[in-house]
């Protein structure tokens, strides 16, 4: 499909001025070949006007061959004919001749395929028959008659039915009798009449004007098609909000420039660069001042570009160049002197870009083909650059990132989770984990987070941290949660019939689910299908998800908790706006971040906070549980403060089922 598409790329931007002079020319030999042929037809009707004279010389011959009549009688006889004629015997000398005797040579003779080959014709004269070069027929010299008709055209009334004689081509007939030795010379004459040349002529200025308006006709198409093909190119390569060049164009082109084979050997940058924060400029000020940035944007990036590098707008605010690379230190100081540029666009506004940059080297990375050409595909490179810029997407601040071998095994393994995932959950390849939760004071297991490993056949087990951000990614998530709360039921349910001491498991819910106004109700069915109490599952609901959409949020809580469910604030402590979710949601357990316990600067601050905020959810009538727990130390101060559960590798690290079920 895409080769498809290329060819198709291909035949719109050649030039198809071309087709018109291809037609323009072959108009032009049919007009020849038209030409030659009312010759031949002009030929055909003085060889059917010569026949009659033919006849005539003809029964002369017989006249003199009757032997019969003296040879002065015969002579008169045809002295009366009216016609030029002499007759010699086989030494050449002349036995009786009228009118004038002409003399010829063999560069004369003109054979003439209808006739017998004993007879041979004969033309002296510049208005005649002439060798047509193919075969052994004959055509008008049309050149002669134009001039013979240009010298008498004042002198003739055109009418078509005049009679007139215009032109006369006279042809000597040459005829050896049956003695084998005397020859009969006499002279026809073809005439041309008015009437002839004007059905001639007219017939051919018709078909001359037809064939001028088929050329005309085709000029025009050629003309119309080249200018329609140049509109369909402006359209489909341009873009309309900069007026420069879209990625079509760019992906085109780029393409023809590195799969060229003299450039096999030069390396190339594809760069992508993104205004930060775009759709936020947009909103601030107008939709209209946002494309005349972008139009500003593009004329910046298009100055500093040097001959046969691209430039083309990418999606919204993003941009993608294709450039010389000579080496990393250069491309990458190109490319933050070309942002240090577009930074100064507006003294009123300090925008922020951030650029990828790619390295395209079709030596080492191109597959070479047969006809030396290379196979590289700058779609591809594009993505390496987008892969590179997407590395600076934590901050908002201008910067350059080039792509690295590890982006490039990063970006990979994305693509292989998102092609295995819906096969792993099939075949159930998702495990549980349990981390144990405790109580500082007594040491006692008082609860569990469940967490999520992947136990791959191909991969061994791969930990959350390397696929849970690419299932919240591709929203892949809902259903993992969905998953994880069935199963964590179900070992409950298990446990609780085995006769075990159960304690209340925490599973993570992602703020993706929080656009479904049904969510309290899908995890109370998961739950009630594998006959687990409510009170033994905890929903854990991220920090950040409070500041998504409140309304949905309070309405999902209360959800839960009508159903018996307890609802806990995951990372409690990692966001700016806890405080005043606290103040607004009915929580049952806050869980305090666990960079609390890392490093407090030896000034106490982090246990002053730590300490405040224990006392803050006994307030609200809140359990609390410190996370990332793992000395001693800090077991006894969360204990002292009245710290309900710890969760920690002091106490434990993630484990599986089966190592869990032997604590409880």
């Amino acid at each position: 499909m895409k080769k498809s598409k290329e060819i198709n790329y291909r035949k719109l931007t050649r030039n198809n001025v071309w087709v018109g002079l291809v037609a323009f020319f072959a108009a032009v030999c049919i007009h020849v070949v038209f030409l030659l042929a009312t010759s031949i037809l002009l030929t055909y009707v003085a060889e059917s006007k010569i026949q009659s004279e033919i006849d005539s010389i003809r029964d002369m011959v017989a006249l003199y061959e009757e032997g019969n009549v003296p040879a002065d009688e015969v002579y008169a006889l045809l002295d009366k004919k009216g016609r030029e004629y002499y007759i010699t015997d086989g030494d050449g000398r002349i036995l009786h001749s009228k009118g004038q005797i002409e003399a010829f040579d063999s560069d004369g003779s003109i054979s003439w395929q209808s006739f017998n080959d004993n007879v041979t014709y004969y033309s002296n004269s510049k208005i005649g028959f002439v060798k047509s070069g193919v075969g052994d027929g004959m055509v008008i010299n049309l050149l002669d008659v134009f001039k013979e008709v240009r010298g008498k055209i004042s002198e003739v009334d055109f009418n078509i039915e005049s009679d007139e004689t215009m032109v006369t081509m006279p042809i000597w007939q040459e005829v050896l009798l049956s003695d084998g030795q005397t020859h009969f010379y006499a002279k026809a004459s073809v005439n041309l009449t008015v009437k002839d040349l004007l059905i001639w002529l007219v017939s051919y200025l018709t078909i001359s004007i037809l064939i001028a308006i088929v050329i005309i006709i085709l000029i025009i198409a050629a003309i119309v098609n080249h200018v329609r093909n140049r509109r369909t190119l402006a359209v489909l390569f341009g873009d309309s909000v900069t007026g420069g060049k879209n990625i079509n164009w760019f992906i085109y082109y780029g393409n023809q420039i590195i799969r060229k084979k003299k450039n096999r050997d030069r390396k190339y940058a594809v760069v992508s660069i993104e205004l930060v924060k775009y759709n936020l400029y947009c909103v601030c000020h107008s939709l209209s001042a946002g494309e005349e940035l972008l139009r500003a944007i593009n004329e910046c990036l298009s100055k500093n570009i040097m001959k046969k590098e691209l430039c083309a707008r990418g999606t919204s605010a993003e941009f993608v160049l294709l450039l010389k690379y000579t080496d990393e230190a250069r491309i990458q100081k190109r490319v933050s002197h070309i942002i240090s540029q577009l930074e100064k666009l507006s003294a009123e506004h300090k925008f922020g870009f951030q650029a990828g940059i790619t390295i395209v080297d079709p030596s080492k990375t191109g597959e070479v083909l047969k006809n030396g050409r290379i196979h590289m595909d700058i779609k591809r490179e594009f993505n390496y650059a987008k892969v590179a810029a997407g590395a600076l997407s934590s901050t908002d601040e201008s910067g350059v990132a080039l792509l690295d071998d590890k982006m490039i095994e990063d970006q990979k393994w994305v693509d292989t989770v998102c092609e295995k995932l819906q096969s792993a959950l099939d075949n159930e390849e998702f495990v549980v984990y349990y981390q144990p939760k405790y109580d500082p004071r007594t040491d006692k297991l008082t609860g569990a987070e469940a967490l999520i490993r992947w136990q791959s056949p191909e991969y061994g087990l791969v930990p959350p941290g390397r696929i849970i951000p690419i299932f919240e990614q591709n929203g892949f998530i809902t259903q993992i949660d969905h998953y994880m709360i069935r199963h964590v039921a179900r070992d409950q349910k298990k446990w609780l019939d085995e006769g075990k001491s159960c304690v209340p498991v925490s599973v993570n819910v992602s703020r993706a689910h929080f656009a479904e106004d049904d969510l309290a109700d899908q995890i109370c069915a998961l739950v009630d299908a594998e006959g687990a109490p409510h009170e033994l599952i905890e929903i854990e609901l991220t920090e950040s998800a409070f500041f998504d959409d409140k309304k949905a949020m309070l309405n999902v809580i209360a959800g839960l908790k009508k159903c018996g469910f307890a609802v806990s604030m995951d990372d409690f402590g990692s966001g700016y706006s806890s405080l005043n979710s606290l103040k607004d949601m009915p929580l049952d357990v806050l869980k305090l971040d666990a960079e609390f316990f890392r490093g407090d600067g030896g000034d106490g601050r982090a246990q002053i906070v730590v300490s405040e905020a224990i006392r803050l959810a006994k307030n609200l009538n809140m359990r609390t549980v410190a996370e990332g727990v793992e000395v001693k130390e800090q077991v006894d101060f969360l204990a002292k403060e009245g710290c309900d559960m710890i969760q920690g590798y002091y106490y434990a690290k993630p484990m599986p089922a089966e190592e869990f079920v032997t604590r409880i």
